[in-house]
């Protein structure tokens, strides 16, 4: 069997280092990626929720628009020399009753 040359504390400080900036590395890229996942998904929502405003701004006027009454022609009243409003009677005097 060979023998195993003893580790030094000088070889077993590189290598805590080196699984130390590993480490710190994984963690770096797994925040950018949520950054961008964020990011992304954010934009999503925006435009999914402009999306659903327009939607809902289109289909109330479309609505609106078929579902107007149809404009229908009013009567017109031909102009007259008469007076519109029957003139009002002049009150007569009667007779006030002997009490």
């Amino acid at each position: 069997m060979a023998a195993r040359r003893p580790t030094s504390a000088r070889d077993q400080r590189a290598r805590v280092q080196q699984e130390r900036a590993r480490l710190h590395a994984a963690r770096q890229d797994l925040h950018a990626r949520s950054v961008r996942r964020r990011v992304r998904d954010n934009t999503i929502a925006v435009v999914a929720g402009a999306v659903i405003v327009i939607a809902a701004i289109v289909s109330q006027v479309v609505h609106a628009d078929a579902t107007a009454p149809a404009p229908s022609p009013s009567p017109t009243i031909s102009p007259t020399d008469q007076p519109s409003t029957p003139p009002t009677p002049v009150p007569t005097a009667t007779e006030t009753p002997a009490g």
